[in-house]
């Protein structure tokens, strides 16, 4: 099973979360929560990981409509996305939202998650250009 979407992209992390963001944003996807793993491991744990953030992005259209096909499918939301430092490069990975609903076993949850792995796709393949 393949649980995530994902791209490499050969730039300066910072510039990668700015891109990625304005990526999302195009989508249709705002960013609710941010997370600063290397910060948070490092207060935590006093451990160092590279450059690392899980961004909590959420599409109100397609949202509501998986909330209003199961509420309980909002324990899944909003969708993750990781950017963080992985070699030379700066990894970003989504969840991928049809693996996500398909342990919700609701049909009527499949052309909300279709479309929202296409957008996070889009997303991610625009980050591959200049």
């Amino acid at each position: 099973m393949k649980i995530s979407l994902k791209t490499h992209v050969a730039a300066p992390f910072d510039d990668v979360v700015t891109r990625a963001r304005r990526a999302l944003e195009d989508q249709g996807f705002g960013i609710l929560t941010e997370i600063d793993v290397q910060a948070t491991m490092k207060a935590k744990l006093d451990t160092d990981v590279g450059p690392f953030l899980i961004l909590g992005a959420c599409n109100p259209t397609l949202a509501y409509r998986a909330i209003s096909a199961q509420a309980s499918i909002s324990v899944l939301l909003p969708c993750n996305v990781v950017v963080r430092q992985d070699g030379d490069q700066v990894l970003v990975e989504a969840a991928d939202p049809m693996e996500m609903m398909r342990v919700a076993g609701d049909d009527a949850l499949n052309a909300v998650a279709s479309e929202a792995t296409d957008r996070l796709r889009a997303a991610l393949q625009s980050l591959a250009g200049p």
